[in-house]
């Protein structure tokens, strides 16, 4: 037991070493890359290389290379989006972002295939259950990864509130902050107290060497999976070959279903992708300075990270139904506001009660979306996975996509369009649900614990 609860540890530092840094890039992205639009469009690139990726890249690359040194290639593949922000141009950080793209899909699958074979092969020699052992690894390893989001974007803002020139936000330049943004260079002229090069060096140094630090810590610590659990590994990863996973995700589409659960799952993209790359850019930065944006994300990051926890115990006793219902309501509630507030630094609190309440529906799309796949779909769980995956990314590489070319407003006025269409597609998979329940006997709802949760990039 203390290997394999070494090995989950391990791997769940590594990521959260990780992902403190590609964390707190990625929520900078929108503001330190304003010029034309780079950073967003560099975020759009990257999901759709991760698009490509999921499809093709990770049962080839676990076969040949194994977990360990699957999790550790792909982990260099974000130490190289660190270092394209060094000097960011459309050269470095479009192919690094590619490069990143690629190296996501195989580093989660060989992360989850890694934790399940851990689990299983410590339940048969502990006589225990398979997938309770599983769960409580991947609870374990989502307990520490999630919190990457607060360290990644903490490091950001300490390091960024060292700048010597805060300058005042003028009134006139105030105007051009929220939902009505300018959309012209004036809105760049609002970062006069952008950070000198050198802070921001200091800030990417220390993202990169955690990156290498997480690398060292799976070469170095990581074991690699034993020879008599090469026959579970085996088991796990002799799926059926790229064509039938590729057919079978595209088959899935003849689930009515699955169709219906589309609009919901692309929202989950479109409501993170609006807010790391819209909310950050043009209300926190745009009004308060860049140094707060680590904070704004702090904010969302602790509040996701408990409410996943309560809403993943709570939803046994109020039903997913119930819990959609706030998460839409919410949503909603927040999306009219920011149309009609005028960001103002007078205003300091209303920054962060936005991120925290978008962190609470956010706990509740990602927990209750992945369970019901779960749910709905448990006889072909990897289609459903990869339509999700499929989906969801294509929602990011949307909303980052048409980030530089629409005013703030008309965003919203999608935002809000699309979860309107969701909730009346997912109602309809709920009448769906009751309908066909009433006619068979209520089928057994399988235990869907954190093992699905794998939508974090």
């Amino acid at each position: 037991m203390e290997r394999n609860l070494k090995n989950v540890l391990v791997i769940s530092f590594g990521f959260l070493l990780l992902f403190t840094a590609y964390g707190g890039l990625q929520s900078l992205q929108s503001s330190l890359h304003s010029e034309e639009g780079l950073g967003v469009a560099s975020l759009s690139v990257l999901y759709a290389a991760l698009i490509f990726s999921s499809m093709f890249l990770p049962p080839v690359l676990i076969k040949k290379l194994g977990c360990k040194w699957t999790i550790a290639g792909s982990m260099c593949c974000y130490i190289a989006f660190s270092l394209g922000n060094f000097y960011a141009s459309w050269y470095t950080l479009i192919p690094t972002s590619v490069i990143l793209g690629l190296g996501g899909a195989p580093l989660w699958s060989a992360k989850c295939t890694y934790l399940t074979i851990a689990g299983n092969s410590y339940a048969e020699k502990a006589g225990k259950n398979g997938k309770d052992v599983i769960n409580q690894y991947f609870g374990v390893f989502f307990l520490i990864f999630q919190s990457s989001g607060i360290w990644g974007n903490l490091i950001s803002s300490l390091i960024f509130s060292q700048a010597s020139t805060k300058v005042e936000i003028s009134e006139e330049n105030l105007a051009c902050c929220g939902a009505y943004d300018c959309m012209t260079e004036t809105t760049n002229t609002t970062l006069s107290a952008e950070p000198s090069n050198s802070l921001i060096y200091t800030l990417l140094g220390i993202y990169t060497a955690s990156g290498v630090l997480a690398v060292l810590l799976i070469v170095i610590f990581l074991d690699q999976i034993k020879s008599d659990q090469a026959e579970t590994e085996k088991e796990i990863l002799e799926k059926p070959s790229f064509w039938s996973t590729f057919l079978a995700t595209f088959q899935h589409l003849k689930d009515k279903r699955q169709c219906l659960l589309i609009p919901l799952t692309m929202y989950s993209g479109f409501e993170q992708g609006f807010l790391s790359g819209d909310y950050t850019k043009t209300y926190v930065t745009c009004a308060l300075g860049i140094h707060y944006v680590g904070y704004a994300m702090i904010c969302f990051s602790a509040v996701n990270s408990l409410c996943s926890l309560l809403f993943g115990k709570i939803s046994q006793f109020t039903g997913r139904k119930l819990l959609f219902a706030l998460a839409a309501v919410t949503n909603t509630a927040c999306i009219t506001a920011l149309l009609l507030w005028k960001p103002h630094p007078k205003q300091l609190a209303v920054f962060f009660v936005f991120p925290a309440l978008w962190g609470l529906s956010d706990a509740i799309w990602q927990t209750q979306t992945n369970g019901l796949y779960g749910v709905l779909f448990e006889k072909h769980k990897e289609a459903a996975f990869a339509n999700y995956r499929l989906w969801e990314s294509l929602g990011y590489v949307i909303a980052y996509g048409y980030s530089t070319t629409l005013q703030v407003y008309i965003k919203l006025y999608i935002l809000l369009s699309v979860l309107v269409l969701s909730m009346v597609t997912y109602g309809a998979v709920e009448y769906l649900e009751a309908k066909s329940s009433l006619g068979t006997p209520a089928t057994k709802k399988e235990n869907v614990g954190p093992l699905t949760q794998e939508t974090h990039m």
